[in-house]
């Protein structure tokens, strides 16, 4: 049976690694901004596992100069 793979560019949530790979940012990079942002509505937790709201997290990248 073939597995159906989600493009990235249409999921709603992205995990660590693939939001490094969409956005082109570094995982370190990444979970140093969740760390400092750990209260914005571009993160969701389940349970140990750390997901990035993939819209919300462009609308943020649009407002910030730098990261």
């Amino acid at each position: 049976m073939e597995s159906f793979k989600v493009p990235l560019w249409k999921k709603y949530t992205l995990t660590i690694a693939e939001a490094s790979e969409y956005f082109n940012i570094g995982e370190k990079k990444l979970r140093q901004l969740v760390q400092e942002n750990s209260t914005s509505d571009f993160i969701l937790n389940n349970g140990v596992k750390i997901l990035i709201k993939r819209i919300k997290f462009e609308a943020y990248l649009d407002g910030v100069y730098s990261i």
